[in-house]
């Protein structure tokens, strides 16, 4: 079987990498070539009996999608894009990259299965953010998608293509709306949710951290472990049972900012807490204004979606992925 990860150098990309590289597999098939593309060349990491290949490419170029898919990947999961953030502040690099990005790649695979039979499973990574207010108290598979920022905007029109395109047999798409996913380690990037990252992640190792936002603001999170899982299964997953709907809401856990502060007083204590500074961003307390707040997760449920049910547990995961299993000094 051979494997693309398209956004392979980003966080999830590394951690979905790793991840299938230690069981070799997919589906019960051996994987037999892995090939990394992000807009700076991924690490190669060596392994036994899988070819892997990484490769730099700006998929916002029409000329790329068609050597991407050359060697015919057998599932293809497509991560990039150009966060939330940066996406508002840059209209045309937000369409480019998370919109034209997209459909020629989807374009690619079409004139590719017109040569000769091919229709590759395609992991398509979308948002919660396709959802804008006003919400119920949940947001099910059915509510109407009216985003309000760009690139909830991009993704929503990604979420359609991928369907009309599985309709008509090009592809086996499977579309999965992330949760914002919390904690991120490492660096921040540009998108507007990072705080709620680097409101726990800072602290846990004794840094300061800023929150822009009121701590009653409300949001669905899941784990960078939770997020690699979905990933694998929508992989996996018999897409019979899909029908003509083929994106989904993934599980999460709903949780305000002051929730999120209180198990990290639970987990790390009342020292970490203390190092949270607020200082109000009205440009980020915008965005963040129209985001979902709770989910009906049901259907991913009964599909074998799993995710986190408390904080706590969320917070226990970064510490034993990230750091070691405990706090430091």
């Amino acid at each position: 079987m051979k494997v693309m990860i398209i956004g392979a150098a980003g966080m999830v990309g590394r951690k979905l990498t790793t991840a299938l590289l230690q069981t070799g597999t997919l589906s019960a098939r051996e994987i037999t070539r892995l090939d990394l593309v992000d807009v700076i060349a991924p690490e190669a990491p060596d392994a036994a009996g899988i070819e892997v290949a990484a490769t730099a490419v700006d998929i916002s170029d029409p000329a790329v999608a068609s050597a991407l898919i050359e060697n015919r990947p057998d599932v293809i999961f497509h991560l990039a894009a150009i966060v939330s953030g940066e996406a508002e502040l840059d209209f045309e690099k937000g369409y480019a990259i998370n919109l034209d990005g997209t459909r020629y790649l989807f374009e690619a695979i079409r004139h590719a299965s017109a040569q000769e039979p091919y229709c590759p499973r395609f992991v398509f990574t979308s948002s919660i953010a396709v959802f804008g207010a006003p919400f119920p108290d949940k947001i099910g598979d059915e509510f109407f998608q009216t985003p309000r920022t760009s690139y909830g905007t991009q993704k929503a029109i990604g979420e359609l293509l991928l369907s009309d395109y599985s309709r008509r047999g090009f592809l086996d798409g499977v579309g999965i709306r992330l949760p914002t996913i919390c904690i991120r380690p490492g660096k921040p990037n540009k998108a507007a949710s990072g705080f709620f990252s680097s409101i726990l992640r800072e602290p846990l190792v004794g840094q300061e951290a800023v929150l822009p936002v009121q701590a009653d603001v409300r949001h669905w999170h899941a784990s960078p472990r939770a997020a690699v899982g979905f990933l694998l299964h929508a992989a996996e997953m018999d897409t019979g049972a899909f029908g003509a709907r083929r994106n989904l809401n993934m599980p999460g856990l709903s949780a305000t900012v002051a929730e999120q502060i209180e198990a990290l007083r639970r987990v790390a204590g009342e020292k970490a807490v203390s190092l949270i500074r607020h200082e109000p961003d009205p440009m980020i307390t915008e965005i963040v204004s129209g985001w979902a707040r709770d989910f009906d997760a049901s259907r991913a449920l009964s599909l074998g979606f799993r995710a986190e049910t408390s904080f706590d547990e969320i917070i226990r995961i970064h510490i034993d992925d990230e750091l070691g299993g405990r706090l430091p000094a």
